[in-house]
């Protein structure tokens, strides 16, 4: 067994055949991830000290700048005592992971390609999540990652946005088969994509396609205890019609920037979601992202902030990876 240090002063032990990230779960504590197989890159961290090795393929710093300096800890094991540079997310990993039946609530079709599901989950179930997180809906053999859409609620219902893939087994399901009242079981809460509390002025929540799900979830839990920060929602999609949703701002004083990658549209952003947040012209330095959507996305986003004085601790993300 060796010790893991992180930049705040806690460490836990993890044996050299077991991830980091797993470690760290087993000693309830949390560390950010999301897609736990090495390819979203939300649990990058930076070496002080020390040695591991690689027991899961790093898909994403193949991609990216990869050295022993970096590692993602989803795919890591110690070889000897380690220091990181990151910091445990406190309560956040006293939330405990559970396996729940759950029922169809409602079923809406958003737009051609998005359908809005309601589940419904048993009485005095104690599902507790934060929003941000995601969960995995389960039907038979299938299993989707999918964010919850809703900050938690009364009745304990929770929304989710699937997108209609081809050949995609729970896609066709959803789209073709579901009918109110369906059994499905679903696991979570899942990933550490939350809010933070820092000193930043600026709150930039950036999304592509039903990435905009976790944003909404963040955007409720604003309600009655809005933070003392200007916060920017920054939404893109290929065309005006896969916008799908109203957010709406009950309570909450935000400015919407709506991005269209492939139709120039008067009151739209046109180009890139990333290149629209430069466009805001805020003081990086000052500034907090929560960026949620592809992996390219969140990449490209990621290197061109950091570029322009983003710190790396202000950026926090949530990659949709395929399941392919």
């Amino acid at each position: 067994m060796h010790k893991v240090f992180l930049s705040n002063g806690v460490y836990f032990e993890c044996a050299s055949d077991q991830t980091i990230l797993d470690a760290a779960k087993n000693n309830d504590l949390a560390i950010e991830y999301s897609c736990k197989n090495g390819r979203c890159g939300a649990c990058v961290s930076g070496v002080l000290k020390g040695v591991s090795t690689t027991i899961v393929a790093e898909e994403f710093l193949q991609t990216s700048v990869s050295a022993d300096s970096v590692i993602l800890t989803c795919c890591r094991a110690p070889l000897s005592d380690i220091w990181l540079d990151i910091e445990d997310l406190g309560a956040i990993g006293l939330l405990r992971s559970l396996t729940l039946p759950c029922r169809i609530d409602s079923l809406e079709h958003l737009v051609g390609n998005v359908c809005r599901l309601h589940l419904r989950l048993p009485p005095n179930s104690n599902f507790r999540y934060v929003p941000g997180q995601y969960i995995d809906l389960i039907k038979g053999d299938i299993r989707r990652s999918y964010s919850i859409a809703n900050a938690p609620r009364e009745d304990g219902v929770l929304e989710l946005h699937l997108k209609r893939v081809e050949d995609g087994s729970m896609s066709d399901y959803v789209f073709n088969e579901a009918k109110i009242n369906d059994l499905l079981r679903f696991e979570g809460p899942m990933g550490t994509f939350s809010y933070r509390q820092d000193q930043s002025r600026n709150i930039v929540l950036m999304a592509t396609g039903t990435g905009i799900a976790p944003i909404k979830a963040l955007l409720e839990s604003f309600k009655g205890c809005k933070p003392d920060k200007k916060i920017y929602v920054v939404w893109g999609d290929r065309y005006k019609q896969d916008l799908y949703l109203e957010l709406g701002s009950e309570g909450i004083d935000y400015q919407f920037v709506p991005v269209l990658s492939r139709q120039d549209t008067k009151g739209y952003f046109f180009g890139y979601v990333q290149d629209a947040v430069v466009d805001l012209e805020l003081n990086l330095e000052e500034t907090t992202v929560y960026a949620c959507g592809s992996a390219d996305m969140i990449d490209s986003a990621s290197k061109l902030f950091f570029q322009r004085g983003l710190h790396r601790k202000n950026f926090h993300s949530d990659a949709f990876v395929s399941s392919n």
